[in-house]
């Protein structure tokens, strides 16, 4: 082959795999372009711009009273485009960069001049479109920052781009915080946070984000949405904050004093079933108390000689002994026939009726009783217990409720001759502190069992969208002869037994029990290291109950250990200063007033508890008129007032108030209400008399 020959099918060689090569991209550009283009132009639009979601602003959670509980602040994230429109030439952003800086560094107190100076200088020369300056930033200083040099340009000249955001806060902080409850990104949420989430939550926003250098995503409308969020409805619990604050002061001071474990408290009222106070401490590794748990729903533990009321209230209702009946206590120490030994907590006790040895919390009489009529049949026992539902969960608004354990004979750990004395005095079961407070609210409704709630209402836009009651889960526990003799035992416990010397009181009779518990170490049992739970559960006025509460302390390891001394003094103060509040219930002070009558200081507000207050102090009210002195009526000593009147779509004036009365009043005239700031109301966005339709949302500025 001759060299010519040789070069030539070389050349054509490589200008062969030149087309082929050419062909192949020809074929892929064409792949891409009509057959794959759907996919890449959608990815480019994706990579470029995108819709974001926009976080609405959560529902408030309100107390009894519309208090605020739990709420949503607007909180603000600000970046700036440092090309924008206004600055567009050196010469202004130079001219007025360093005011800027000046101003930041006097706001803020982090950097100095000079380094806000170097920033902003810095993100110019990159060309910075969306430059961080500062998060978590209040409205109050948004306010201030918008006033600043270059910012106050104006939204799009200025180049200060806002993103608002929110930020949920508990204006009571601690206060019923577990009840409360919380959301947390990727945390199963908890309490009426969670349980209601489906309301409070809203419906959230969108907004057109582009993707600029860097990978950030930025605005493309300077921080306005495309689709604006809903705000979630408001949830009313029946927490009050007055008795919230009371039962926990009162919780933590001893559990401080008894170094306790870990306790809790629940204030209920009876009627309704509302719960007006829950609090739950528990022991940090520091010998702190902090709300972690919340045991009244969710701690389910034998519940000791609180349960004696089920006790003796089967025996009673099913004929088997009354409160005469006669029982020997052996001294307080009695082993059964290959059955357990029982001992009661103080020694001494001997032959004694149903009613002293209830009195006197004995376990080896409630143990006799329950055995010696029941051990050949304690299915009778069983199932009239489980007609209570004791064996049933509440069904509670919120989750996290533990499961009650009462067994039968039917459960494979039944010991025909050690289950049912032990179950007598509170043992061999598992039950709440809540489920068990059940039951002794059932004794004070006279005999109707309700389930307790927490929310007794949820609105949107001042407007009621669900209302919640009480569900009655047994109409009579049992008849009305067991009723009258259980609540003499009860108030008997108070004014003659184990609660004498620490709950009795003279200004009002409670009746109640207290129970003393053994707390079993897992695998080793009851009879290592003993611990013990200490408890009372009852309610007040015993003649006339409004109130039913328990307390229970989980191994206290000081002092004493007996729920008297333990759990007793939590009880009588919470009950004490409900009792101080709850002007139903406390007896009216006549009080006498002369030659005054002059308004006392107040803003406008629920005036119908106002003439409650005058009442109880004996202050009458002035009805006369300026003619009065004329017609002969009678203007001395009076007080003058008259109640707040709503004219439909006239919106009050509530600039001076506080928070709670501007709530109160916008609130009752019908008005969806947003919060910003703290204080006292500074500004409101729409004119106090200006004719608004009910419904409209009007911002309040505190200050």
């Amino acid at each position: 082959m001759s060299i010519r020959t040789n070069i030539l099918i070389r050349v054509y060689l490589a200008f062969g795999l030149i087309l082929l090569l050419a062909g192949a991209v020809v074929v892929q550009l064409y792949r891409v372009q009509f057959i794959q283009g759907k996919k890449w132009r959608a990815m480019s639009s994706r990579l470029s711009t995108q819709y974001q979601t926009v976080e609405a602003a959560r529902g408030n959670i309100f107390a009894n009273d519309m208090s605020l509980l739990a709420t949503s602040v607007p909180e603000y994230e600000l970046h700036m485009d440092m090309l924008a429109a206004g600055i567009a030439d050196d010469d202004t952003f130079n001219e007025k960069v360093d005011s800027l800086a000046m101003k930041l560094s006097q706001l803020y107190k982090d950097k100095s001049e000079r380094e806000y100076s170097r920033l902003l200088r810095d993100a110019r020369k990159d060309g910075s479109r969306y430059e961080l300056i500062r998060r978590k930033v209040t409205y109050q200083e948004l306010k201030q920052i918008r006033k600043f040099p270059i910012y106050n340009l104006g939204k799009y000249k200025g180049g200060l781009v806002v993103v608002e955001q929110n930020k949920r806060v508990l204006p009571f902080r601690s206060l019923a915080a577990r009840t409360i409850g919380y959301k947390i990104y990727n945390v199963k949420p908890v309490g009426l946070e969670g349980a209601y989430a489906g309301y409070i939550n809203g419906e959230n926003g969108k907004r057109l984000m582009q993707r600029i250098a860097g990978g950030t995503w930025m605005p493309v409308n300077n921080g306005e949405e495309e689709i604006a969020p809903k705000e979630g409805a408001d949830i009313i619990s029946t927490i009050d904050v007055n008795y919230q604050d009371v039962a926990q002061d009162a919780l933590k001071k001893q559990l401080i004093k008894t170094q306790a474990d870990h306790g809790c408290v629940v204030l209920m009222e009876v009627a309704t079933g509302e719960i007006r106070a829950i609090a739950n401490f528990t022991r940090t590794k520091e010998g702190n108390y902090e709300e972690k748990l919340n045991y009244a729903i969710s701690d389910a533990a034998d519940p000791g000689s609180t349960f004696k009321l089920a006790t003796y209230m089967t025996a009673f209702d099913q004929h088997k002994i009354d409160t005469n009946t006669m029982v020997n206590a052996d001294g307080g120490k009695y082993k059964f026939p290959k059955g357990p030994t029982i001992t009661d907590a103080e020694v001494g006790n001997y032959e004694m009726t149903a009613k002293r040895a209830f009195e006197e919390s004995s376990n080896v009489a409630a143990a006799k009783f329950i055995y010696s009529h029941y051990s050949e049949n304690p299915k009778e026992f069983t199932d009239k217990l489980y007609s209570y539902h004791l064996n049933e969960k509440l069904g509670l608004q919120i989750p996290g409720e533990g499961n009650p354990v009462v067994k039968n004979p039917k459960s494979r750990s039944w010991n025909k001759y050690y289950t049912l004395p032990e179950m007598a005095y509170g043992y061999e079961m598992k039950i709440t502190p809540l489920q068990m407070l059940t039951l002794y609210n059932g004794v004070a409704n006279n005999g109707k069992m309700i389930a307790p709630i927490l929310v007794k209402e949820i609105r949107r836009l001042g407007n009621t969208v669900v209302q919640f009651q009480a569900r009655v889960i047994n109409e009579k526990i049992c008849s009305d002869a067991t009723l009258g003799k259980v609540k003499s035992l009860l108030e008997g416990v108070v004014t003659e037994g184990t609660g004498k010397n620490v709950i009795k009181n003279s200004l009002y009779t409670v009746a109640g029990k207290t129970g003393t518990a053994q707390i079993a170490n897992g695998s080793s049992g009851y009879g290592v290291n003993k611990t013990y739970q200490a408890s009372f559960c009852g309610y007040f006025p015993a003649n006339h109950p409004k109130y039913s509460m328990i307390v229970v302390i989980n191994h206290p390891t000081a002092g004493s250990y007996l729920a008297a001394l333990v759990a007793g003094p939590v009880f009588r103060e919470i009950a004490d200063r409900v009792y101080a509040s709850d002007l139903e219930m406390n007896q009216a002070t006549t009080v006498h007033y002369a030659g005054n009558t002059n308004m006392p200081q107040i803003k406008q507000g629920n005036l119908k508890a106002l003439k409650q207050v005058y009442n109880k102090l004996g202050v009458k009210p002035l009805y006369a008129s300026n003619n009065a002195a004329g017609s002969g009526i009678d203007t001395s000593n009076g007080i003058p007032y008259e109640d707040v009147r709503y004219k439909s779509g006239v919106v009050p004036a509530v600039k001076g108030m506080g928070l709670s009365d501007a709530l109160y009043l916008l609130g009752n005239a019908g008005y969806k209400v947003k919060v910003r700031g703290s204080g006292a109301v500074a500004s409101q966005s729409v004119a106090g008399g200006s004719i608004v339709p009910k419904g409209s949302k009007i911002t309040i500025e505190l200050q």
